[in-house]
């Protein structure tokens, strides 16, 4: 992989006690999708994973209160068990979003001693947006949600 200047990237790592098929499906089936992908309280009311380059990559989470928080993008890369790569650069058809992106998603799952080793690889367009998304609390948000996606892994 290229060296990615970090002012740029956010990374959270984890081993997730749950085998890698089913923390792979957890990311790609939208019914698992919308179990933990937000922080709670926050859900997820509406998922959408077309595991093609090109195809949609829809996250709409939802505060408590009723906002939506919409997440468009396109996979980029999907590797079965392995590897997802999506960025909100574009939406479905290739369209470029309206607005400047702001991320590429990096996730891969790998074997760790009986666990899977989870990576959130997360690039930013610029140095600005690493530190926004910092800000709104990556690490935090990011490692509840892996907690939740580990919770549910290992019931499948």
């Amino acid at each position: 992989m290229l060296n990615f200047p970090s002012e740029r990237e956010l990374v959270l790592t984890r081993a997730i006690d749950a085998a890698r098929p089913a923390v792979y499906r957890c990311w790609t089936e939208p019914d698992l999708l919308k179990q933990w992908f937000a922080p709670k309280p926050f859900t997820v009311s509406e998922a959408k994973v077309d595991l093609r380059p090109g195809g949609a990559h829809v996250v709409v989470m939802q505060s408590p209160d009723g906002l939506k928080f919409p997440n468009a993008g396109v996979c980029l890369e999907v590797v079965p068990n392995e590897k997802l790569i999506f960025t909100d650069a574009f939406t479905e058809g290739w369209a470029p979003k309206e607005g400047p992106p702001f991320m590429t998603a990096i996730i891969t799952f790998s074997d760790q001693d009986g666990k899977t080793r989870y990576e959130a690889r997360v690039r930013h367009w610029t140095p600005e947006a690493r530190v926004q998304h910092e800000r709104m609390g990556f690490h935090q948000g990011w490692g509840q949600c892996a907690d939740q996606l580990e919770a549910l892994a290992k019931t499948l």
